[in-house]
């Protein structure tokens, strides 16, 4: 080789990119490789899409199972009964109180001017069949596709609403509880000595409160509604994950890491926000779908007591209750066994996969 010239097999090869992107984002390579282990779990991931089809196709339940309808024309007008109430008297009635499209006097009032463009199940949580060719609950029909309950209610639409709540609720129960018990795990693992203590002394206390006495005993003073159960199990569903945060900053607060930026001046919430909240959410996101389900299962089992939702709410648990009672009624127990047999189980196997994603022993083949 001659003077000045590289030989092309002696040059070095260039480093790998430590970043990786994925569609429009840039994700770090640990990050991939946490996304790719994930999708490993087939179990797991198909469940994530399992459930997620579920959940977004009962969020607009009311453009699905509504008593009233999505569009009526009449006489050249067009209106819109979802989103606005319109008197009987705007299709020719004789009241001013709010239209009953299921009337029939009210259909062949607007049918002989116009149309209506029914949702695909014309039913409410809250609306009544009064045509059923056998009492109530009545068996699975082609007009009520899983039947109804004991007061003629029809249970595909309760079921689509009440599926929408319990997910809703144990989303928003998950999400503030987690944000409490981080902020409470933090301080105790990282300040230690006696704030420690007092603070496990106190949680010691604290649950070991009986919740389904106060349950009892609030319920009896007020009526419980969605909010006022929400923030009563708020109360008591931090308490989770403080031990797994207090354990990740006890052990990481004398980190090399840690002295050094104390030492460079770093205040005490950047070093607890910027250096050791990262280390601590790996095992913090590894519970999060299993305490979801835990505050589904919590709601379904106050409503299936008697103590949850307000009476005529739709609700998982008091389908359940309702399947109880009405032993000659099978559909009703086998629908929402099943409802909840299938949710929770997709809800594990997205935990067991979170989990396998931020396992450090796993690695890609």
């Amino acid at each position: 080789m001659r003077n000045g010239e590289r030989d092309s097999d002696s040059t070095p090869a260039a480093p790998a990119p430590v970043e990786a992107r994925l569609g429009r984002f840039r994700v770090s390579r640990l990050t991939l490789r946490r996304l790719q282990n994930f999708r490993r779990n087939r179990r797991g991931y198909w469940s994530l899409w399992v459930f997620l089809c579920l959940f977004v196709i009962s969020l607009p339940a009311e453009f699905i199972a509504n008593d009233k309808p999505l569009l009526v024309q009449y006489q050249g007008d067009y209106f819109l009964p979802v989103f606005k109430a319109y008197p009987e008297t705007v299709f020719g009635g004789d009241f001013a109180t709010e239209a009953e499209y299921r009337d029939p006097f009210v259909k062949s009032k607007i049918e002989a001017a116009g149309w209506m463009l029914w949702p695909p199940i014309p039913f409410s949580y809250r609306t009544i069949s009064y045509d059923l060719d056998t009492p109530a609950p009545a068996p699975p029909s082609a007009e009520n596709w899983l039947g109804t309950d004991d007061q003629a209610r029809d249970v595909t639409a309760r079921l689509i609403y009440g599926f929408r709540i319990s997910v809703l609720f144990g989303l928003i129960l998950t999400f503030f509880g987690s944000i409490v018990g981080i902020m409470v795990g933090a301080v105790q693992g990282y300040f230690g000595g006696l704030i420690d203590l007092l603070g496990q002394r106190l949680i010691e206390i604290w649950s070991g409160l009986p919740m389904l006495y106060l349950l009892i005993i609030l319920a009896s003073v007020v009526e419980p509604n969605f909010w006022w159960l929400l923030g009563l199990m708020l109360l008591f569903s931090w308490m989770g994950l403080v031990g797994v945060v207090r354990a990740e900053f006890l052990r990481a607060r004398n980190f090399d890491f840690v002295r050094a930026a104390r030492a460079l001046g770093v205040s005490d919430a950047g070093i607890m926000t910027r250096h050791v909240l990262p280390n601590a959410m790996v095992s913090t996101l590894t519970f999060l779908p299993f305490i979801l389900t835990g505050s589904v299962t919590v709601l379904t089992s106050l409503d299936f007591l008697g103590f949850g939702l307000p009476p005529g709410s739709p609700s998982l648990g008091e389908l359940l209750n309702q399947g109880k009672n009405n032993l000659q009624a099978p559909w009703l127990g086998f629908t929402s066994f099943f409802v909840l047999a299938i949710m929770l189980s997709l809800l594990v196997f997205i935990g067991e996969a979170v989990r396998d994603a931020f396992d450090p022993r796993k690695t890609l083949a």
